[in-house]
């Protein structure tokens, strides 16, 4: 196995990276709203459950030969599979609309966001990757950017906010987030990006079956409706088959530091749905926002970073 580390590259495979990595945050953003919108009717157990379900059934055609192919590795790297599974399959998705039982839509988003600040820490400890001082400008800035737009470019907004329990569950999805996405560039040669996705999906599955069925035998089942349907569908393809894949291409490009960063454009996109679906207005502090995010993109995305 070869492990991956974060470090300068460049070239037509570099901006094909740093374009796809735009694809999971506008996706992401829209599993919170869609988390949000059914968590009177879906239990966390049971939508994280579906969901890779869901994937499972999407990427055996597209993956399984290759998985196949690749199951000595699978065998051989099944701890890291394992880890990879845990933390972004299910400790992650589980928190998530857990914590979006009691808390905001954009609550969830803002908190997620500061995953770009936790990454270099974790790549640090586990893989011994250096941040430039480039790198910890664009991080501030871009973070700043998260905070106009959700302060709505009222610094006396921070007054009024208020940790809800389904804060401090969002929370425990940022260390997770972040071990996956330093985790995931040790990818085995031997396994395509999509069959590292369905080995991780069936890795994830395999320990959510027994929740699942517990629960069930508990409380039953949900509702089986159009809006329970389309819910599961969009998480199911494209907040997880779609947005992992292009996550997990991203990270590999450009590393887990640079690429965490773009998670920054959740808060852009989450604003963007908002006004397309909900007809919520877009407002000047949306524009200085999206400009500092930009800046701060741009800043870590073109720093070189070191290596020990």
């Amino acid at each position: 196995m070869r492990a991956r580390r974060d470090e300068n590259t460049g070239g037509d495979a570099d901006r094909s990276a740093y374009l796809i990595l735009l694809i999971p945050p506008l996706l992401w953003a829209g599993n919170f709203v869609v988390g949000r919108a059914i968590q009177g009717d879906i239990t966390p157990v049971a939508l994280t459950f579906w969901r890779w379900a869901l994937a499972a059934c999407v990427l055996l055609p597209l993956a399984g030969r290759a998985m196949w192919r690749a199951r000595a590795s699978v065998r051989r790297e099944w701890r890291l599979l394992t880890m990879l599974a845990l933390s972004g399959v299910v400790g992650f998705q589980y928190v998530v609309y857990q914590g979006l039982r009691s808390t905001t839509a954009i609550n969830g988003v803002l908190i997620i966001a500061s995953v770009p600040a936790v990454i270099p820490l974790f790549a640090y400890g586990l893989d011994r990757s250096r941040i430039s001082v480039r790198q910890m400008v664009g991080i501030a800035v871009s973070m700043l950017g998260v905070v106009v737009i959700v302060l709505r470019g009222d610094p006396a907004a921070a007054l009024d906010l208020h940790l809800a329990p389904g804060d401090l569950w969002i929370s425990l999805a940022v260390p997770m987030w972040a071990l996956y996405s330093v985790l995931v560039r040790r990818r085995p040669d031997a396994l395509s990006p999509l069959a590292l996705l369905l080995a991780i999906v069936l890795f994830g599955l395999a320990a959510l079956v027994p929740a699942y069925l517990l629960e069930f035998a508990d409380i039953g089942g949900f509702r089986i409706d159009p809006p329970a349907l389309a819910a599961i569908a969009y998480v199911g393809v494209g907040a997880s088959v779609l947005a992992f894949w292009c996550w997990n291409r991203g990270v590999a490009g450009v590393g887990a530091s640079k690429a965490g960063l773009y998670l920054h454009l959740m808060p852009v996109f989450a604003a963007l749905l908002a006004t397309v679906f909900l007809g919520e207005r877009i407002h000047p502090y949306h524009g200085l926002g999206v400009i500092l995010i930009g800046a701060g993109l741009y800043l870590s995305s073109t720093a070189r970073s070191g290596r020990s």
